[in-house]
């Protein structure tokens, strides 16, 4: 697979702007083989899709686990915990929770159907679901910053890098914007 990057570029007559879009790109594929740079003219940047394979090797390599209800990974299957889709700064950003934490981390929701839809969505890939243990909420609570409650009543924490950790009561919900300092 080859990827493409479709991304809007401001008019400049230094071409130096491609270049760095090209080198992050290669970058990213030595990363995470196997991703498409994916977007449109109107985004704001192209956020790096990879597979469920991708996602489960990263996952895996730092130690960190998954289940799903359905004990599956059909992304169309509400009952199944789906990586198809996910952002590569998504995935990194699951990789520097764990790392920085120490904690134990098991993501039981990601791109599968049935989450609340919207740009920053599980669905668009910027979303992921931790079980909660003491060790996870404690180094949220004690490291980022209380920002209020959501809409729907849910506490939420912001990190340094911009991410946005929601407690929905019996599990963390997480939008990454980025990949939290990877």
């Amino acid at each position: 697979m080859v990827p493409t990057t479709i991304a809007k570029l401001a008019p400049t007559k230094n071409a130096r702007p491609h270049r760095l879009r090209s080198a992050l790109t290669a970058l990213a594929l030595l990363v995470a083989p196997g991703v498409a740079v994916l977007g449109t003219a109107g985004d704001a940047f192209a956020a790096t899709k990879i597979s469920h394979a991708t996602a489960t090797s990263m996952f895996r390599s730092a130690g960190i686990t998954w289940s799903s209800s359905g004990n599956c990974s059909n992304r169309n299957n509400s009952t199944c915990t789906s990586f198809d889709q996910l952002n590569l700064a998504t995935a990194q950003g699951a990789q520097t929770l764990k790392s920085a934490s120490g904690c134990a981390l098991n993501i039981t929701g990601g791109t599968e159907t049935g989450h609340a839809s919207g740009t920053y969505s599980h669905w668009n890939g910027y979303k992921l679901d931790y079980g909660k243990n003491t060790c996870v909420t404690n180094y949220i609570k004690n490291s980022f910053t209380y920002i209020g409650l959501r809409g729907d009543g849910a506490p939420q924490y912001q990190s340094g890098a911009g991410n946005i950790y929601a407690d929905e009561g019996n599990h963390w919900d997480v939008l990454y914007y980025n990949c939290g300092g990877c």
